[in-house]
């Protein structure tokens, strides 16, 4: 296939949730690009699945969800990734088996060069966590455009060094209120959240950060100015993979060259609208989004 028609490029894990009544096929990285996918925006995923049932389960779910797969190694060695998840009430908390078949993504020259001509380069601190997966990450970053990193902190799955480096090769970062709090308390920026994204923005030199605020919406600051919208309020289903559908919304608004306030009020419509339904990838129509209230 020919690697150039990617706009967007995603790195990092693939995985089931198991919950206790079900399990759900997930991954941050996966998530976003479903939802690029659903908003036009031609994305792929670089990952790796296990040679078992759980693998052959979401090669058939990205071909059901047009996710192109084309980039998803199989390794004959370790299984497919599964994520424990505990929801408590609106909260979801993970314990993540390692190591897994994406621990060891290689790099190889098909992959070199669907980043290479992918606009946007999507990846996670979580899908770094182990050597061979991270050594590939970074040698793609070299040559990358747009590289996104949805920081996703999950303890115990990261460290301050590896952190250090994505964040000074990024050149979008999203990350969440809590996660703005603990790399303040890092460098001891006792400071509020516009003082930290600032001090954030001016350590690692990056051109735009989004931090978000869970139902209270999002704020972002891009080329030196801050925007911010209070969010959507709706009846929360759960609120799995909301963060990467803002994420992917996000995205899809830079992709078509929007203003900011606009770019940042339709990734809220996408976070919120997510929350409605059961699920990190739900079928949905884009205008449902555009017409959230």
């Amino acid at each position: 296939m020919d690697n150039s028609h990617f706009s967007a490029v995603c790195f990092g894990e693939v995985l089931w949730d198991i919950l206790p009544d079900k399990k759900l096929p997930g991954g941050a990285p996966m998530n976003v690009a479903y939802h690029l996918n659903q908003l036009g925006i031609p994305a792929a995923m670089i990952s790796r699945i296990g040679d078992d049932a759980l693998g052959r389960e979401l090669i058939a779910y990205f071909t059901s969800k047009k996710v192109a797969g084309d980039f998803i190694q199989t390794d004959p060695d370790h299984d497919t990734s599964r994520v424990l998840a505990k929801v408590e009430g609106n909260r979801v908390t993970y314990d993540i088996v390692k190591p897994v078949a994406w621990d060891f993504i290689a790099c190889n020259e098909r992959i070199e060069k669907a980043v290479a001509a992918a606009r946007f380069f999507i990846f996670g601190s979580l899908g770094v966590r182990s050597e061979v997966s991270r050594n590939t990450l970074y040698k793609l970053l070299e040559i990358a455009h747009v590289k996104v990193l949805d920081i996703n902190l999950r303890p115990p799955h990261y460290g301050k060094n590896t952190l250090e480096y994505l964040l000074q090769k990024a050149s979008l970062l999203k990350l969440n209120d809590e996660e703005l709090q603990l790399l303040s308390g890092w460098y001891g920026w006792q400071s509020d959240e516009k003082e930290a994204m600032k001090a954030l923005q001016d350590k690692f030199r990056l051109n735009t950060i989004i931090t978000t605020r869970g139902e209270n919406g999002a704020i972002a600051l891009h080329d030196g100015a801050f925007y911010e919208h209070p969010g959507f309020k709706v009846q929360v289903v759960d609120t799995i993979g909301s963060g990467d559908a803002f994420l992917a919304g996000f995205i899809s608004g830079l992709f078509e060259e929007r203003l900011l306030p606009e770019v940042l009020e339709f990734a809220g419509k996408m976070g919120a609208f997510m929350a409605t339904h059961a699920g990190a990838c739900p079928q949905y129509q884009v205008a449902d989004v555009r017409e959230l209230k």
